[in-house]
């Protein structure tokens, strides 16, 4: 069989986590290829909040495995509290979690490293999200970083001692930043016991061997394809490969077994932290769609930046991944506006463009726009593509005829009911 891809098409928050809830009973396994705890996966179930971070968000149904692919960077506290939420509404996980060998580990001096380095960045911050995420992506390309496979070898406390003595060293580049890890070590170290218990596989052997069995796999991706390290806007971007050919590399399947690629956009576009956002905001309207779409990041709470969607920004995100098909997220966010708009076209350089430029912060970008009449209408309770008002079709319409990608859902909500099939 083949191994579907789903990830998202902007700077994340695209609603990855609900999708994934929806499709996982196709498949007999979804696996997290990329990315950490800086990731936020949200499902509402049965009007029920939960955050996912690490682990993969196929963990609420039965008779599926759910793997934290190699790709993948693990903080244990921050994955036990993770288990600890699942156990506090009685979800059984044990029989259903798996850890690749080869996924790496961060450690509490990757995230004082991260710290100290944002804070040291001034003005010019990034906007991290001081996980550790960044310093350990560096640890494992420069050959220095442990995995979960060292957890279970003799050695590792030695190994820990040498990588956190050199952070150490690291640190004295940055004299006036104060930290203590006593406590965080404690819980590090809590958390190391903890992953004793979940069941370690070679992804590579494990995804090779449910394919050969003709079984389904579902890879999904965190963050979004323009925080890709290579083809985001960088240097704002995360430390990993957000995009399709991620789902090779952090799982250890061919490109051959790639199927469906299923990227994920919302109606219109947010941002977290610092960086390029061509079509942001900045006024009333802007205000609204944070307010109306609780735009605030599941993993760090910050508020999210928001403007209209982006017509050239996905065309380039939909060229990259390969798309073969879209969903569209929170389009009942925009229910009570009069009028919606699209981002179509780029203005820079004295010409008009449909391609991005190569440094998105050190040009000037004017936007040109469509606009489209709104449909003043609630949309959560249509459950029919052929129901909807016709101007919200007419804004779908316009969406799959210049991406050139059909639209197979619509998210009208964040319950895992509120969606459309088509």
């Amino acid at each position: 069989m083949a191994v579907d891809v789903l990830l998202g098409l902007q700077w994340g928050d695209e609603g990855k986590g609900k999708i994934v809830d929806y499709l996982a009973p196709s498949y007999q396994c979804v696996a997290r290829f990329q990315g950490g705890p800086n990731a936020g996966h949200t499902l509402v179930i049965n009007g029920k909040k939960t955050v996912l971070h690490t682990i993969p968000s196929g963990i609420f149904h039965d008779d599926i495995s759910n793997l934290i692919g190699n790709g993948v960077v693990i903080d244990p506290s921050t994955l036990m509290k993770e288990i600890a939420t699942l156990e506090a509404i009685d979800l059984e996980w044990k029989s259903k979690l798996l850890i690749a060998q080869k996924a790496h580990l961060i450690l509490p001096t990757h995230k004082v490293l991260d710290a100290a380095s944002e804070a040291a960045k001034g003005k010019a911050k990034i906007g991290s999200t001081l996980k550790g995420i960044g310093p350990t992506y560096m640890d494992k390309t420069g050959r220095n970083g442990l995995r979960i496979g060292d957890v279970h070898l003799s050695g590792f406390k030695e190994k820990y001692e040498a990588l956190k003595a050199k952070h150490l060293r690291l640190l004295k580049q940055y004299p006036d930043f104060e930290f203590s890890l006593e406590e965080e070590e404690a819980k590090w170290w809590e958390g190391i016991e903890g992953l004793k218990s979940i069941p370690v596989v070679d992804s590579a052997y494990y995804l090779g061997g449910l394919l050969a069995e003709g079984k389904n796999i579902l890879a999904e991706g965190a963050q979004g394809s323009m925080l890709d390290i290579d083809f985001g806007t960088y240097p704002f971007v995360t430390s990993s490969n957000t995009t399709t050919s991620s789902a090779c590399k952090g799982l250890g399947i061919p490109p051959s077994a790639i199927g469906e690629v299923i990227g994920i956009t919302k109606a219109y576009c947010t941002r977290v932290g610092s960086g390029p956002f061509p079509t942001e905001l900045f006024d009333d309207t802007g205000e609204e769609l944070r307010k109306v779409g609780k735009e605030f990041g599941a993993t760090t709470g910050r508020p999210r930046r928001c403007g209209w969607i982006d017509i050239p920004q996905l065309n380039y995100a939909i060229m990259i991944n390969g798309v073969t098909q879209l969903v569209i997220t929170k389009i009942d966010v925009m229910d009570s506006f009069d009028e919606v708009q699209a981002g179509v076209k780029y203005k820079y350089n004295g010409s008009s463009t449909a391609q991005l430029p190569f440094d998105m912060e050190g040009v000037e970008i004017e936007i040109e726009h469509q606009v489209f009449k709104g449909w003043k209408q609630a949309l959560n309770s249509i459950s029919n593509y052929q129901d909807l008002p016709g101007e919200a079709k007419e804004y779908l319409s316009f969406l799959e005829d210049t991406l050139k990608t059909p639209v197979k859902f619509v998210s009208t909500g964040p319950d895992r009911k509120d969606l459309i099939i088509r």
